[in-house]
């Protein structure tokens, strides 16, 4: 789809309870936030934004040629703080909006392209996000791991870090079922984003702490792409910095 637009928008807060100052942290010669600028801009986005609301992180990314949107200090998620990146760049209400998290340095910029593709190509739905199979049963059982379930035509009916879908008989395990590992990358249009905030919080996303059932309570779609190819692991404690550094040669 060589006339697909979409923009890129990269949230970083500077506090994580786990690795103050994340966004910055060096890898291989570069703050990690440059190297997931870098591959936003490989993917073919027209444009890429970061948004933040720390001074720190303004002054890096400017530093390293970013634009960036400084945001309020109030927002409760990157959703709300991409909304109000939306608004304050007059950007149109159909323009394709992709949420690229700032601790995935490996994150291929293929997958931005496809997320955002998912969302062109179907006009129905609200989000577009991706998963991949889960063949690991260790995986499929790890509440630390969201699964995704879909109907026929691949939107999501439900997600969940309980093991779903749930084998009654136990003879199939994960591969007979071929259960699927949630992504978090997701696109929006412009005009959802702008309505997110008028959508009340759901009791499912309250139980199972996961911000994108707000979307399938109140009755929207979400369409999940079989992501083209793996995601390299993303950032969150001391190791996982250590094992990213050395895929990336740093």
């Amino acid at each position: 789809m060589p006339d697909l637009l979409y923009k890129v928008v990269i949230p970083a807060r500077y506090g994580s309870t786990r690795l103050p100052g994340k966004p910055l942290l060096p890898i291989a010669g570069k703050p990690m936030l440059q190297h997931v600028y870098e591959r936003a801009l490989g993917s073919g986005a027209d444009e890429v934004v970061i948004a933040t609301d720390d001074a720190r992180i303004e002054e890096v990314a400017t530093g390293f040629g970013a634009v960036v949107c400084m945001t309020s200090t109030t927002h409760t998620s990157g959703t709300e703080r991409i909304a109000e990146v939306t608004d304050t760049l007059g950007w149109p209400d159909d323009s394709i909006v992709v949420n690229v998290q700032g601790d995935e340095p490996l994150l291929p910029p293929v997958l931005i392209r496809q997320v955002a593709t998912g969302l062109s190509r179907n006009k129905d739905a609200v989000v577009a996000t991706l998963a991949s199979p889960l063949t690991d049963a260790g995986e499929w059982r790890d509440p630390n791991v969201v699964k995704v379930v879909l109907d026929k035509r691949g939107y999501a009916l439900y997600f969940s870090r309980a093991t779903i879908p749930f084998d009654r008989d136990d003879d199939k395990g994960v591969q007979g079922v071929a259960a699927l590992r949630h992504l978090g990358l997701y696109a929006y249009r412009t005009d959802f984003l702008q309505a997110y905030s008028t959508l009340a919080p759901a009791p499912l996303e309250d139980i199972e702490k996961l911000e994108q059932l707000r979307v399938l309570w109140h009755g929207l779609r979400i369409h999940v792409g079989i992501a083209e190819e793996q995601p390299g692991p993303g950032v969150d404690t001391r190791e996982d910095l250590a094992r990213v550094a050395a895929l990336l040669g740093g």
